[in-house]
């Protein structure tokens, strides 16, 4: 075998092991990038979910419960590809193209939830954030428009204000219920703080109004809660009499 026909052979078999170390590569790379995609739009479809499920009745609209099915079926749809064997995959989007068909007559079965403690007004925001987080990316995506995420921002900001509104009207009442007028001055209080750093304050007016009523009738129970007990100031006034009286009686005596 000549020096040539040698060197070419390994030439060729250096060319042949790099064309299997790329494809190996480009084989794994796309590997790596489906698990991406899957594990992506599984989270994304979880978040749909449990948003669409457990926002409270009373912030949920039939527009807000189509847009979230929509969403899912969406995302869905793009990965039935990549679980072609998922069955419950497949019946889940039968039902979300069933509820989307059914436009602004879809059903909203979610129940109103009070918002009476700090716990449950950050559960609620924890789940406008995820909703906000899901517009965000369609709209990168271009399954929504920038004007309709714009007006989506905007309800979601009312939403969450409603949420506090809510929050400390029934803090208040909680502790007049408990006749702790000072804690319910400090809930409203609060309310009124948190309406007056809003970006635009005249959006809530009429419950700024209300709180400050609420302000006025709780600090006037507060002043009737500090002033003193006649009763108590006259027994006390007539025991110093008669503590007096008994000193005068002893010294006399002495």
């Amino acid at each position: 075998m000549s020096p040539l026909l040698i060197t070419l052979l390994i030439v060729i078999g250096i060319i042949l092991l790099g064309s299997i170390a790329y494809i190996n590569h480009v084989v794994e790379n796309s590997k790596l990038e489906k698990a991406r995609q899957r594990a992506d739009l599984q989270d994304r479809i979880r978040r749909c979910a449990d948003v669409s499920e457990s926002m409270p009745g009373q912030l949920m609209t039939p527009a807000m419960k189509l847009l979230l099915s929509n969403m899912e079926l969406k995302l869905s749809e793009r990965l039935l590809p990549l679980e072609k064997n998922n069955s419950d995959l497949r019946t889940r989007i039968e039902e979300l193209r069933n509820l989307v068909s059914k436009a602004d007559g879809i059903p909203v079965r979610n129940a109103p939830r009070a918002v009476s403690n700090e716990a449950q007004a950050k559960e609620i925001r924890f789940l406008l954030e995820n909703f906000h987080s899901l517009l965000t990316r369609a709209t990168q995506e271009q399954q929504l428009s920038a004007a309709e995420s714009k007006q989506w921002a905007g309800e979601i900001r009312q939403a969450l204000v409603h949420t506090h509104i809510e929050l400390f009207s029934n803090l208040g009442q909680h502790y007049l219920q408990k006749n702790e007028p000072r804690q319910a001055r400090l809930a409203i209080e609060r309310g009124v703080q948190y309406l007056k750093k809003q970006p635009e304050p005249a959006k809530h007016q009429k419950a700024l109004q209300l709180f400050e009523q609420q302000l006025e009738r709780i600090n006037a129970l507060v002043l009737q809660a500090s002033a003193p007990d006649e009763n108590l100031s006259n027994a006390l006034t007539e025991g110093l009499q008669a503590l007096d009286e008994e000193d005068d009686w002893k010294k006399k005596s002495f």
